[in-house]
C-alpha cells in the first residue's frame, strides 16, 4: 500500500518562499497521480495543485506563484511555494491515487491515500 511522508514545516515570512517535499514509498510511484491540499482552521479542504505526467493544474489562488515537480527515480514529488501571503496559511497535504492515466484533478474525493499533514504558518 502506497505511503506518503511530507517534509518541510515552517514559519515564513510574507514574501518568503517554502518548499514542501511528499516522498512515497511502498507501491509503483509511476502509477498514482498526486496532488496537493491545504486547509486553515474553519475552511474547506483546498486544492492546490495536481500533476500527472505532463499534466500540471493549480488553483487560481496559487497560480504564478507555486511550483510542483516530481522526481519519479527518487518517488518524490515538490512544491515550491513562492511569493508566500498570510492567506497561505494552512495544514498543506500530499495526496495520492492510482491510475495509469495521465488524469490531474484538484478534488479531494478523487484521492486513496494522504500524506500526514504539514504546517505552514506565513507571518510577520
Amino acid at each position: 500500500q502506497l505511503q506518503l511522508v511530507e517534509s518541510g514545516v515552517g514559519l515564513v515570512q510574507p514574501g518568503g518562499s517554502l518548499r514542501l517535499s511528499c516522498q512515497a514509498s511502498g507501491s509503483t510511484f509511476l502509477y498514482y497521480n498526486i496532488g496537493w491540499f491545504r486547509q486553515a482552521p474553519g475552511n474547506e479542504r483546498e486544492g492546490v495543485a495536481c500533476i500527472s505526467g505532463d499534466n500540471i493544474n493549480y488553483a487560481n489562488s496559487v497560480m504564478g506563484r507555486f511550483t510542483v515537480s516530481k522526481d519519479n527515480t527518487k518517488s518524490t514529488v515538490w512544491l515550491q511555494m513562492n511569493s508566500l501571503q498570510p492567506e497561505d496559511t494552512a495544514d498543506y497535504f500530499c495526496a495520492a491515487y492510482e491510475s495509469r492515466f495521465r488524469l490531474c484533478h484538484l478534488v479531494p474525493s478523487y484521492y486513496d491515500y494522504w500524506g500526514q499533514g504539514t504546517q505552514v504558518t506565513v507571518s510577520s
